[in-house]
């Protein structure tokens, strides 16, 4: 009579490959999620201080309330030069 142990499986089954998958794609989507989450947070500081009075984005803020159809003018012609770079 022969008393043969059964052999585990060491490969893993589908099912648990599926799972793998699944949380490493949940880690990634979370380590990006972080990710850009972070550069948000970066731009809008950036922004709330150029904001500030005396700042670059306060100063076109202003201009633009002024003078608003020249400063569509200007923008525009930033855009074609910029285009024409290309």
């Amino acid at each position: 009579m022969s008393t043969e142990i059964p052999q585990p499986n060491t490969q893993p089954g589908m099912a648990e490959r599926a799972i793998d998958a699944a949380s490493d794609v949940s880690r990634t989507i979370g380590e990006v999620a972080g990710g850009l989450r972070a550069a948000v947070d970066r731009l809008t500081h950036t922004v709330e201080e150029a904001r500030k009075p005396g700042r670059p984005l306060a100063t076109v803020a202003a201009i633009t309330r002024e003078a608003p159809l020249a400063s569509l003018f200007v923008a525009f012609l930033f855009g074609v030069a910029v285009a024409r770079r290309r």
